[in-house]
């Protein structure tokens, strides 16, 4: 690959996972003190982003698929999306806010997989090229959590900013898409079947009890995810950490690392193993954070947020490889899709609904009885961990 592509491709990347993560992380803690939203309210706000994950197929399998360049498409949906963000900015009630958000999110999931087509057009050997590319997605990220916390909007209480400055860099990526590399629709002139869109041709996986285990697993475990993106920032904000937006980049970084490490633990551990540990971080996080406060024990809730990398990597990477492994080239790009709606549209859902009403029902005078809210999703992960351990067997071991 050319070296003006790559970087052309890894700001691209950069921006679009931007856009995302400078408002996402804080919107809880904005909802809850600029807009009075209660904990369904919340919860309902986050989970627009499994409704746009739920949505975001049909989008790619009609129409970036078979009719448009990839670029163009990524070029308008930004273009519509920094002007929704602008708005977002400016809404005082939440039911006026709720419906600007899910257009927007309707429109900004397709972005996850248009880059990623984007980039994969340009590579030789996706394999050693691709993690290159996709690492400028979370640092993106990062940058977006650290610059949350130079500007202190979460201190100054001008996390309405965090949406102005989504629109503006939404908008200059809507502009650059314009000038990436030209990705044709592959599919152009060809039938694509509803069942393939929604992944249904990978539907007959699940009649191997392994991976249905695994689909069930996968499904449940997101359940306890949605806590994580829901409440901490909220959470960290009420406890009196300061700065919180930033410090949960720490997550991202830690994320990053893991990514790069995941070849060693891989060959030495397979599939069952990483899982297994996986689930178990997400049970350690969630009593470090039930047990962390600001002061003496602060450094459980660092604990917490840099476990990002092992709860994500090892459970959903590793989870992503094994689908890989059993579905085979034909129905590859399927099982991936089935997989997705089950954890980020399915079971994300199910999660941040399920977040907003412990939330509600643990509210006190002050703010919340954290400790007791984040001991819930840690027995749930453990459930599922327990479960896992004794239903599903190694396919290393075949």
């Amino acid at each position: 690959m050319k070296t003006t592509i790559r970087v052309q491709l890894a700001f691209m990347m950069f921006l679009n996972f931007f856009v995302w993560g400078i408002w996402f992380v804080t919107m809880g803690t904005y909802l809850s003190t600029k807009l009075n939203a209660d904990g369904i309210q919340i919860g309902l706000a986050y989970g627009t982003q499994s409704l746009g994950a739920i949505i975001a197929p049909f989008i790619i399998g009609l129409i970036a698929d078979k009719y448009f360049a990839a670029q163009r498409i990524l070029g308008i949906l930004h273009l519509i999306g920094g002007a929704l963000l602008f708005n977002l900015s400016s809404q005082s009630l939440f039911n006026d806010f709720y419906p600007y958000l899910l257009i927007y999110m309707i429109l900004y999931m397709p972005t996850l997989a248009l880059v990623n087509a984007i980039s994969f057009k340009q590579m030789t050997n996706p394999e050693k090229e691709f993690s290159s590319i996709r690492v400028w997605g979370t640092i993106g990220w990062i940058a977006a959590g650290l610059l949350i916390g130079w500007l202190a909007l979460e201190k100054d209480g001008s996390l309405d900013q965090t949406f102005k400055i989504a629109s503006l860099v939404s908008l200059v990526l809507g502009v650059y898409s314009f000038m990436l590399p030209n990705t044709p629709p592959p599919k152009a002139g060809t039938k694509t079947s509803l069942a393939e869109i929604v992944g249904a041709d990978a539907i007959g996986l699940l009649k191997d009890k392994n991976f249905l285990i695994f689909f069930l697993a996968s499904f449940l475990i997101c359940v306890p995810l949605a806590f994580y993106y829901q409440e901490t920032n909220l959470f960290l904000n009420e406890v009196g950490v300061s700065n919180a937006a930033s410090k949960m980049t720490m997550g991202q970084m830690s994320e990053t690392l893991f990514l790069f490490l995941m070849p060693l633990f891989f060959s030495r551990l397979g599939v069952k193993k990483m899982l297994l540990i996986g689930m178990g971080a997400w049970v350690i996080r969630y009593i470090c954070f039930s047990y962390g406060d600001a002061g003496s024990n602060v450094g459980l809730l660092y604990a917490g947020i840099i476990l990002h990398g092992i709860c994500y990597d090892f459970f959903f990477v590793t989870g992503q490889i094994y689908t890989d492994q059993r579905a085979g080239e034909k129905i590859r790009s399927s099982a991936q899709g089935m997989i997705t709606l089950a954890t980020y549209g399915a079971g994300m859902l199910v999660g941040f609904w399920l977040a907003g009403l412990i939330a509600d029902l643990h509210k006190t005078a002050t703010g919340h009885d954290w400790a007791t809210i984040w001991l819930i999703p840690a027995a749930v992960a453990a459930g599922i961990l327990i479960l896992f351990a004794l239903l599903f067997k190694d396919p290393s071991k075949k």
